[in-house]
């Protein structure tokens, strides 16, 4: 289930609000043979987080049966980091695994429950839902209940100041509707955080071989629209580990649509159009991201699902 952009933080009894998250969504199906982790395209991504294993039996010696929904976060200096948890989305070699766990721990971030044992929780209401999470005293280094707060104004303020990315607010009554974008979750974000894909990408200047920014389009039916050169934020470790990515998916000719200017064409080497990547900026301008900076790779997302729908 996934929220709407909001315009207005509604109020009243009706409705509870919280953190938005700056993470990737994950829904976990823990019962007596393990745990199996799912993003949002649907991929199977258990061996990513090993450190979300011991959820099994954590309700007592035999366990519950759950289908868990929330987000897996990492923290750079105390708060959470997109780009410090795209180092590890990425990563599938399990000694790799084990040392980036060690280094940048992740905490799974359960904001609902969809099944408890036999029991069907997506037909009732959120607040009971709510109140059978809440019941299981899910709570440890590795994964958390967060709070939920009446006071939707106030937690906007307070996200705001504690440059946090935003809230999400939810309407008690609702149901949860999976793959729906629904007008009873909304969400208010602090920061102009996008998503696009990777058509091309440029050596750094004195370079023919080091990445030093990457090209990205917008998925229409008519075609990858280019958006813009995206080169902030692409240093150290980021280079080599998009260039990993994009060498396999080389082209000859450009995979945009429109044409790209040529500023921007020029030394440029296309790629198969596969790779996601999200992006902050200060908006757009003439259909062209205003300062974009690089934030990291979603593997959790392909191309495909960015067609028609709302920029997250």
């Amino acid at each position: 289930m996934l929220a709407t952009r909001g315009t207005q933080v509604p109020t009243g009894d009706g409705w509870v609000h919280e953190v938005k998250w700056d993470g990737m969504r994950l829904l976990a199906d823990v019962g007596g043979d393990g745990i199996r982790l799912t993003s949002r395209n649907e991929n199977v991504v258990t061996a990513a987080w090993p450190e979300l294993a011991g959820l099994v039996g954590v309700t007592g010696p035999a366990g519950h049966d759950l289908l868990l929904d929330g987000e897996v976060i990492t923290l750079d200096e105390g708060r959470p980091s997109f780009s410090a948890l795209a180092e590890r989305m990425h990563v599938r070699d399990a000694r790799r695994v084990a040392r980036l766990a060690e280094a940048r721990p992740a905490t799974y971030l359960i904001f609902d429950i969809l099944r408890l044992d036999e029991r069907d929780l997506t037909r009732e209401p959120l607040s009971e839902r709510r109140a059978v999470l809440t019941s299981l005293g899910l709570g440890d280094v590795s994964w958390q209940v967060p709070e939920v707060y009446d006071d939707g104004a106030m937690l906007l303020d307070a996200t705001r100041q504690q440059r946090l990315e935003g809230i999400v607010s939810k309407r008690l009554s609702s149901r949860y509707q999976p793959g729906a974008r629904s007008p009873h979750w909304l969400k208010f974000a602090h920061r102009a955080r996008t998503s696009w894909v990777i058509g091309g990408w440029r050596p750094e200047v004195g370079s023919a071989h080091r990445l030093g920014a990457v090209l990205v389009g917008e998925p229409t039916t008519d075609g990858l629209i280019y958006r813009g050169r995206v080169g902030s934020g692409i240093s150290g470790k980021v280079g080599p580990m998009l260039m990993a990515l994009l060498e396999p998916l080389t082209i000859a000719n450009s995979p945009f649509a429109d044409a790209v200017p040529r500023v921007d064409a020029a030394g440029t080497r296309w790629v198969s159009p596969r790779v996601v990547i999200d992006v902050e900026s200060l908006g757009g301008a003439k259909g062209r991201l205003r300062q974009p900076s690089f934030q990291g790779v979603r593997d959790d997302l392909e191309p495909e699902d960015l067609m028609g729908r709302e920029q997250t």
